[in-house]
């Protein structure tokens, strides 16, 4: 069992977060040889529009779950709204925008490449987390994790409260992370713009 540190999450995090860049970067460098199979389809342009509204989902879902959890995670156990359904909503959003910035480039394949580093990344940083959770609060903890999914939300499970004590710097700060989600948009059309005028040469297609 991991030492209750109140510095360990803070080290997970930033190890989860440069993890996640260097596997990003890698699958955009894969992206930026490949195009979509058949070009600039129909179903091309269709993908990135329901990628576009997965991201706009992902900004708004971790700016909601943001309200409950922001600056509590190190004092108590949040189980309220989003977190009575599942342990770690915020990440599960974060799938979801993932799918949708991997959908910016018209291709599948690579918007599940996004959505599977994501869900490898986040999954191991869970797994520290939880040690960290569990050593710093105990039975409250494993009794939070016997009722509650860690990812899947469990709508039946759902309860709430009639007020919220919101940190606003805690929510702005979710909300400009998640806003650089909608990066993927102008840098895949870049991309797509470089490949048109030869400056980036397509090796392969991808479905």
């Amino acid at each position: 069992m991991i030492a209750a540190d109140p510095h360990h999450l803070r080290r997970v995090q930033l190890i989860r977060k440069g993890a996640l860049f260097f596997a990003l970067v890698l699958v955009i460098g894969l992206a930026a040889l490949t195009q979509s199979l058949g070009g600039e389809t129909s179903l091309h342009e269709g993908l990135e529009a329901v990628g576009l509204a997965m991201i706009a989902i992902c900004v708004v879902g971790r700016a909601w779950c943001s309200l409950y959890i922001g600056g509590r995670k190190k004092a108590e156990i949040v189980d309220q709204g989003p977190y009575s359904v599942s342990r770690n909503p915020l990440y599960v959003f974060s799938f979801i925008g993932a799918f949708g910035m991997g959908a910016q480039t018209g291709s599948v394949v690579i918007a599940l490449l996004f959505l599977l580093i994501s869900v490898g990344v986040f999954y191991l940083t869970v797994r520290q987390e939880e040690g960290w959770l569990s050593a710093t609060f105990g039975e409250t903890y494993r009794a939070y994790c016997a009722r509650t999914p860690r990812f899947w939300p469990d709508f039946s499970k759902w309860r709430d409260v009639d007020t919220l004590e919101v940190r606003p710097v805690f929510f702005l700060t979710t909300l400009r992370d998640g806003l650089a989600f909608f990066l993927a948009v102008p840098l895949f059309e870049a991309l797509e713009q470089a490949q048109h005028v030869g400056w980036v040469h397509v090796v392969f297609s991808l479905p």
